[in-house]
């Protein structure tokens, strides 16, 4: 699925981006060399960041 349709991200590639250490949407768009545009995913980016980090919380208990 596209998170981002304007730059061509894939939730597979923000993803890989949140497992490496991204935290923030610019950091995501950073990994996949890219810039925002019209931002409408930016929102999304910042949902699946969140999640993860929620993930990450609970496995650590």
């Amino acid at each position: 699925m596209y998170v981002c349709n304007c730059n061509g991200i894939r939730e597979r590639e923000v993803r890989a981006a949140i497992d490496q250490g991204a935290s923030r949407p610019a950091e995501v768009f950073r990994h996949c060399q890219t810039r925002p545009q019209c931002a409408k995913c930016v929102c999304d980016m910042r949902r699946m960041i969140e999640a993860q980090k929620e993930a990450l919380r609970y496995a650590a208990e």
